[in-house]
């Protein structure tokens, strides 16, 4: 039976940081939920765009464009999607929980990245939900 999901129990359920775990899916399309602190590693979805929603804290965006680098900061309540094509780096100095919409099986280091991977982000498609 479908029920409905409380994100704050989502949310309640894991600890573990960068490592999003799947709340839905819609169609072929993956919601997902993380808590996020400290940086993430610069990389690129080649054929998606990534959806943020920030669901408390802060997320910072660094983006690297035709014109250079910016960040964007997104506070509690805040969307963003970044195209496909464009190399980002999450981060969250302060900690933050997020949602994200994207196709199924699409890993949260994209499909290029920088350097290697640090031991705090989990390379994964998401992870199942289990509250």
């Amino acid at each position: 039976m479908i029920e409905p999901i409380a994100l704050d129990d989502a949310l309640a359920s894991f600890e573990a940081l960068w490592s999003p775990r799947i709340v839905t899916r819609v169609n072929d399309y993956d919601v997902r939920v993380a808590k996020v602190s400290g940086e993430h590693v610069w990389h690129v979805h080649d054929h998606t765009d990534e959806f943020f929603l920030v669901l408390g804290g802060e997320l910072h965006l660094a983006l690297r464009e035709a014109g250079g680098e910016r960040t964007v900061v997104l506070p509690r309540g805040s969307v963003f999607t970044v195209p496909r094509g464009t190399y980002h780096r999450p981060s969250a100095p302060g900690g933050a929980s997020i949602l994200m919409f994207e196709p199924s099986g699409t890993p949260t280091v994209g499909d290029r990245h920088d350097g290697e991977v640090p031991a705090h982000v989990d390379a994964t498609t998401g992870h199942e939900l289990h509250t």
